[in-house]
C-alpha cells in the first residue's frame, strides 16, 4: 500500500481536486474539513474524512491519529485549508483580519505541529503548503491576505533549514487565481463582484493539485522547494 496523504481544506477547490488525483493514483487518505458531506460524496476508497477546524489543534491530531491507525504514518501533509477576504485596510474589520491569521497561518503551524515530530523521528517525511501568487507579490486590497501568505512562505523556508538534516521535505506551493470558492469569504460585494469581472483566466484547482503530486513524487532525495504556477496569459 502508498502512504499515507493528509490534507485539510479538502471539501473544495484545491484540496478536492488534489484528494481526487491522490486518491486515482492509489494513495490512503485522510481528508479534513469543516464540511463533512462535501468529502464523503466521492467515496473514495481507502479514505477517511473528519470533520476538522484547522483552527484547532487536537482536532488535527485526533484525525491524524485515526487515520494513522489504519494506514499507518502520515507521510504528506498538504496543509491547503485557507480564506481570503479583499477589501481596503482601513474599511475591512478587524474579523476578517483574524479569521484570515488564524486558518491562514496559524491553521498551517497546527497541521505542522501535529505530524512533523513523527516525521523527524522516521527521518523521512513531505510537508506541503498551499502558499498564493499573493504570498510573493502585493496585490490591492489583500493586505492580510498577502501578509499571511507571504507568511506560509517564510514559515516553509524556515522549516526546511530545520529540518533538512532530517530528510524531510518541506514544499511551498504557490497558485494564481483558481477557480475556487475563496472570492465568496468576501464580504465587500463591490470589490467581489470587481474580482470576478475582472480575473481574467484562472487555473483549474486539477492544475494545482498536479503540480502538488509532481513535487511530493519526487524521490525523497529530491526537495522541490517552491512552484509557483499561473495561467499562460497571465503576465505579472
Amino acid at each position: 500500500m502508498k502512504p499515507l496523504v493528509a490534507i485539510t481544506g479538502a471539501s473544495s477547490g484545491i484540496g478536492a481536486a488534489t484528494a481526487k488525483l491522490f486518491s486515482e493514483k492509489g494513495y490512503p487518505l485522510l481528508l479534513m474539513a469543516r464540511r463533512l458531506e462535501r468529502m464523503e460524496e466521492p467515496c473514495y476508497p481507502e479514505s477517511i474524512c473528519k470533520k476538522v477546524d484547522v483552527r484547532n489543534v487536537e482536532e488535527i491530531r485526533a484525525a491524524v491519529n485515526e487515520a494513522q491507525e489504519k494506514f499507518g504514518p502520515v507521510d504528506c501533509m498538504i496543509n491547503n485549508a485557507g480564506v481570503g477576504c479583499l477589501d481596503d485596510p482601513w474599511t475591512q474589520s478587524l474579523e476578517e483580519w483574524e479569521r484570515m491569521v488564524d486558518i491562514n497561518i496559524k491553521g498551517v503551524m497546527n497541521g505542522i505541529h501535529v505530524v512533523l515530530p513523527g516525521m523527524v523521528e522516521r527521518k523521512g517525511g513531505t510537508i506541503i503548503n498551499i502558499s498564493s501568487l499573493a504570498g510573493r507579490k502585493p496585490f490591492a486590497r489583500h493586505m492580510a491576505y498577502c501578509g499571511t501568505k507571504f507568511a506560509v512562505h517564510g514559515i516553509t523556508e524556515t522549516l526546511r533549514l530545520e529540518v533538512a538534516k532530517f530528510n524531510v521535505r518541506a514544499i511551498v506551493i504557490a497558485p494564481a487565481s483558481t477557480e475556487t470558492e475563496i472570492i465568496s469569504h468576501t464580504s465587500n460585494e463591490k470589490y467581489r463582484n470587481d474580482w470576478k469581472e475582472n480575473a481574467g483566466d484562472l487555473l483549474d484547482p486539477l492544475d494545482v493539485a498536479a503540480s502538488i503530486a509532481y513535487a511530493y513524487e519526487q524521490p525523497q532525495r529530491v526537495c522541490v522547494r517552491e512552484i509557483v504556477i499561473c495561467p499562460t496569459t497571465q503576465p505579472d
